[in-house]
C-alpha cells in the first residue's frame, strides 16, 4: 500500500490579527443662535375710540363662533363624538327634543342643521329627551366636543 506525502500548500493560512481599534470622534456641539430682540414700535399720541358706556366688549371667543339664527332655542351642548358610528353625545340643558325636530348644530369648526331621526338614551332608543339628560344622536356631519346645540324653528308650511 503506497502512501500519500502530505504536500505543503502553496497558500498558507495567516495568523489572526487583532482588530482595528478607530478613535471615537467627539460629538460637534452646535452653537444655538441668539435671537435679537424686536425693535420696539414707537408711541404716537393717537385718540383711542371712545365706546358708549351702553355698548359691553365684546369677548374674542364669542366673535369665532358663528351666531344661531333668530328663533333658535340652545337646548344643549354636544359632550362627545363617536366618528366610527357618526354620533353625537349631547346634554340637554333646557327645554325638550324630540325625535322629527330640526336642530343646528354650531361650533367654531362645525356648522350645519339636520332633523333628528335617532336618538338612544342608555342604549334604549326614545321619542323624547328633556333638560338634564344625556344622550346619543345620529348626526350627518362631524359634530366636535362643546358645539352647541339649537332647536331651530318649525318651517313654515
Amino acid at each position: 500500500m503506497a502512501t500519500k506525502k502530505k504536500t505543503k500548500s502553496k497558500w498558507q493560512k495567516t495568523p489572526a490579527r487583532k482588530p482595528i481599534s478607530r478613535k471615537k470622534t467627539p460629538p460637534v456641539k452646535k452653537k444655538v443662535a441668539k435671537k435679537k430682540p424686536a425693535p420696539r414700535p414707537v408711541q404716537t399720541l393717537k385718540a383711542q375710540p371712545v365706546r358708549a358706556p351702553s355698548q359691553p366688549a365684546k369677548p374674542a371667543a364669542a366673535a369665532a363662533a358663528p351666531a344661531p339664527l333668530t328663533g333658535e332655542e340652545r337646548v344643549g351642548t354636544v359632550t362627545h363624538y363617536f366618528g366610527h358610528l357618526s354620533v353625537a353625545a349631547v346634554r340637554m340643558e333646557s327645554g325638550s327634543l324630540r325625535v322629527g325636530d330640526m336642530i343646528h348644530v354650531v361650533g367654531r369648526t362645525s356648522d350645519f342643521r339636520q332633523r333628528v331621526e335617532s336618538m338612544q338614551v342608555e342604549h334604549e332608543s326614545v321619542v323624547e329627551v328633556r333638560a338634564g339628560e344625556e344622550f346619543g344622536l345620529k348626526v350627518t356631519a362631524h359634530a366636535r366636543e362643546n358645539d352647541s346645540v339649537y332647536k331651530a324653528a318649525a318651517p313654515q308650511p
